[in-house]
């Protein structure tokens, strides 16, 4: 919907800028549901669920952060990177959930995602009950060593790898 009605590769319908409404909800919806079958088959296949870790940049974090309000089976955790969750004001977690501890990152110089957005989302979760680790980080919408040595901890410690 932004670009004009053209086609554009997503998890999800961008319909507007204001970040309270940005997001096609059942779109998002939909994405979840294809996650949620996603690791239904890695479980199947024999991958322990505190083994399974969902990572997202931008839009796909956006959906593995709404999928986490509706996990009601537990996973490893959940590794958010320049992204926000969509309407964070109105978001509320399924009877049910289950804590999943979550790694958040986000550039203070986003111009695609701006940090406040990001940071309100994080307390957001906090407020619902997730564990979350936020890092912020001098770069633009895109990943850079320090927080990729952050998040090699933050796994390392949810792994018990020492």
């Amino acid at each position: 919907t932004i670009n004009n009605g053209v086609p554009m590769r997503g998890w999800y319908d961008i319909v507007g800028m204001d970040f309270r409404s940005r997001a096609d909800m059942t779109g998002v919806q939909e994405s979840v549901v294809q996650l949620d079958a996603l690791i239904a088959r890695e479980i199947e296949r024999g991958v322990a669920a505190d083994h399974i870790f969902l990572a997202g940049f931008s839009q796909g974090g956006a959906v593995i952060l709404s999928a986490a309000l509706a996990r009601t089976a537990p996973l490893a955790g959940l590794i958010a990177l320049s992204t926000y969750l969509p309407e964070a004001e109105t978001a509320s977690r399924v009877d049910g959930a289950v804590d999943v501890p979550v790694f958040m990152a986000h550039g203070s110089s986003d111009p695609v995602i701006p940090q406040a957005v990001a940071a309100h989302s994080a307390e957001t979760l906090r407020t619902l009950g997730l564990d979350v680790q936020w890092h912020s980080y001098p770069m633009a919408h895109q990943v850079c060593a320090e927080e990729i040595d952050a998040l090699g901890d933050w796994l390392q410690a949810r792994l018990g790898v020492a």
